[in-house]
């Protein structure tokens, strides 16, 4: 992902990214929308993403996973709340256990992804917002910044 920006806001509990890319904002939505094509750029490139369930609707749920370059897996999941096509989308995003389950030890945050086109094709920005200053730490800590 050409990511131009990511802003870590301690006062307002978020992290946001942003990137541009040189394609229509209908193409980016389409990419974000089908798991072959996300599985292509979520996460770190030394972290390949693989998403086993992918229901892009209000309530639908997302499962997944990165892989390191050890073969560990790191699993997360996404919970749709709202969906506006072609302007966002927001998820309830958290780490999970193997077997889908949310991990409740780690930190839970609300993503709100919004498309806006340019002149030069769309930009993205990605929002998440945290319960508290040591959730946010703490994925910043994991690496979250970096991925």
């Amino acid at each position: 992902m050409p990511v131009t920006s990511v802003v870590k806001d301690s006062e307002a509990l978020s992290l946001t990214v942003h990137a541009e890319f040189p394609v229509k904002v209908s193409r980016l939505w389409d990419a974000y929308l089908d798991a072959r094509q996300l599985e292509k750029f979520w996460g770190p490139v030394e972290y390949p993403a693989t998403f086993t369930r992918h229901d892009a609707t209000p309530g639908g749920r997302s499962n997944y996973h990165m892989t390191s370059p050890e073969g560990e897996e790191f699993h997360g999941y996404w919970i749709w709340n709202e969906v506006v096509e072609h302007k966002f989308f927001e998820v309830s995003d958290g780490f999970a256990h193997a077997d889908g389950t949310p991990n409740p030890d780690l930190p839970l945050n609300r993503m709100v992804f919004s498309f806006d086109p340019t002149p030069e094709g769309s930009k993205l920005t990605i929002t998440a917002v945290f319960d508290s200053a040591e959730d946010l730490e703490q994925v910043v800590a994991m690496g979250m910044i970096d991925g």
